[in-house]
């Protein structure tokens, strides 16, 4: 989710000729307004999913949903989660029950007071079936939670309550020590329940989208650009210092960068072709992420319903070669899926301690693809098609992908793109038989990345099951002793690698530029934007 020269001054003027349409709201308004308010100019990169809180559960969407709503709690600018709509809460003594109290003032966009009905309306809506939300999971140490999502339970087993108009009990399965942080998540911000129940679409538009944070949706043109502005109705409103975010929905990172170059945008990413000579130059910003980049492999599409043939096609990857000559952006290679920075009951830093899962390995790949076809009966390998949403580093990678499968095992890989709404949908039906993916933690423990792979979890996407990994991960969750639950932990990430369901590429960093006049902008390692304490000087 971090922060020229006269050989660019051709492709600016370019730029300004070919880009005039995508950009002429973004000009007018910048020229009309940033005299007169405090306009920060950000870019989403694509069309938001959704900022319907459980269904926009991915990096489009959640950094505008994180500063139009709120949520019980919220990182703070190091990271921590402290009181936001609750002012305070309590803890019982075996860490099973939360009793928080909501703030007096806390109010919606439009004037309502925010209630407990308004956080239980919204938790049992994520956690039912019928919503269909990919961020359930989330919601399963809450007790009741994982049965009423299975199917199995009813919305009354869901142990949240609202014990009055401003207090909000919730019973948890075991304790969990990041509880706090993953309510941070926008998956768990209240709904207006008045407002949803009039309108169902409510979260659809600009002129009905009613949040509690502290901005609220002033405009939106789908596809084209969205803009938010200070919410006066946010408890906290004094903090916000912003009149308004303008965010451009551009999809190519060179653009990005001459906007920025241009002025019209205060943040960009930095394209892969200037990442080196702006690093050395330390005119970008490099922030720590917790996440990866990695492929899926659909299990139930020949040939990855062999161990073996997936297997091959991991080791031939060669990451190091894709961060520094693909990439470039100063990311890690990544040879597991849980990436550094988690200390175990010892510690040992997890990533350290598991060690390397898939390096590179062309000896071993051709010897296990040899194995795999000859399991198979193939004298050639079925049709495999790559496929990745539409964006201009995923189809760099990709062809990189392909020409380290062709050098290395004279396989031959088709790669197809899509654009990124059809693309979710695909891969989540399990159409798609290798596609690229992103994980970005979602709280800062390290079940939350291997949970991801449970049998039938709506974050698995590739139709792979193992008893064993599912009994770890379940394991995992109950157990108190830290020393016994990274044990676990690592075990189950272990088996993910030998299986072989996915491979991964490299693991996330903030890499950006930024507007010298903008001070405040906290890009969480794990989480979103939070522009509540951002500033700009004119």
């Amino acid at each position: 989710m971090k922060k020229v020269l006269t050989l660019l001054m051709a492709a600016l003027l370019i730029f300004t000729l070919a880009a005039c349409t995508a950009t002429q709201e973004t000009g007018k308004q910048s020229n009309s307004t940033k005299n007169k308010e405090k306009v920060l100019y950000m870019n989403n990169g694509m069309e938001p999913t959704s900022f319907d809180p459980p269904i926009g559960f991915d990096s489009v969407s959640w950094n505008a949903l994180n500063n139009l709503m709120e949520g019980l709690t919220r990182l703070d600018k190091n990271h921590e989660p402290k009181p936001a709509t609750a002012e305070s809460w309590e803890v019982s003594d075996d860490g099973k029950t939360y009793t928080f109290k909501i703030r007096d003032d806390a109010k919606w966009s439009n004037g309502d007071d925010v209630t407990a009905n308004d956080f239980e309306f919204a938790w049992k809506r994520m956690l039912d079936p019928k919503t269909g939300s990919s961020a359930a999971f989330l919601g399963y140490f809450i007790k009741g939670g994982e049965s009423f999502n299975g199917g199995k339970g009813s919305e009354d087993d869901v142990k949240v309550k609202a014990v009055d108009n401003k207090t909000f009990e919730v019973k948890l399965a075991s304790p969990q020590a990041y509880f706090l942080s993953v309510i941070a998540n926008p998956a768990f911000f209240p709904i207006n329940v008045k407002v949803a129940k009039e309108n169902p679409k409510w979260f659809a538009e600009a002129k009905t989208f009613v949040g509690n944070g502290p901005f609220k949706l002033t405009k939106w043109k789908h596809d084209s650009e969205f803009e938010m502005s200070r919410n006066e109705k946010y408890w906290d409103r004094e903090i916000v210092k912003l009149d308004k975010v303008h965010w451009a929905i551009i999809d190519d990172t060179n653009t990005e960068y001459q906007m920025f170059q241009a002025g019209e945008l205060d943040s960009s990413a930095v394209p892969a072709e200037l990442a080196d000579k702006l690093i050395k130059e330390e005119k970008v910003k490099v922030e720590d992420q917790a996440g990866v980049y990695f492929y899926r492999f659909n299990v139930n599409e020949k040939p990855f319903d062999n161990k073996n043939i997936r297997k091959a096609l991991a080791l031939a990857v060669n990451q190091e070669k894709m961060a520094d000559y693909v990439t470039k952006n100063g990311q890690k290679p990544a040879y597991g899926f849980v990436s550094n920075g988690f200390k175990d009951a010892d510690g040992k830093d997890f990533r350290k301690q598991n060690g390397d899962m898939n390096k590179t390995d062309i000896k071993e790949a051709k010897s296990l693809l040899k194995k795999g076809m000859q399991e198979e009966g193939y004298d050639k390998l079925p049709e495999i098609t790559l496929t990745y949403s539409t964006d201009d580093v995923h189809k760099k990678i990709a062809e990189a992908l392909q020409q380290m499968f062709k050098e290395s095992l004279g396989v031959d890989v088709k790669l197809a793109n899509m654009e990124w709404n059809v693309f979710a949908e695909e891969q989540k039906a399990l159409k798609l038989q290798l596609s690229r993916s992103t994980f970005l933690a979602d709280y800062a423990d390290p079940i939350n990345f291997l949970e991801n792979f449970q049998t039938g979890h709506s974050m698995n996407r590739t139709g792979w099951s193992n008893e064993k990994y599912d009994s770890l991960i379940q394991a995992a969750k109950n157990e108190a002793d830290e020393s016994k639950r990274f044990e676990k932990m690592y075990e189950a990430e272990k088996i993910l690698f030998e299986e072989a369901p996915i491979f991964t590429l490299h693991f996330y960093n903030h890499v950006y530029v930024e507007n010298a006049n903008v001070t405040g902008v906290v890009r969480h390692p794990v989480g979103y934007h939070e522009l509540k304490w951002a500033d700009k000087k004119e």
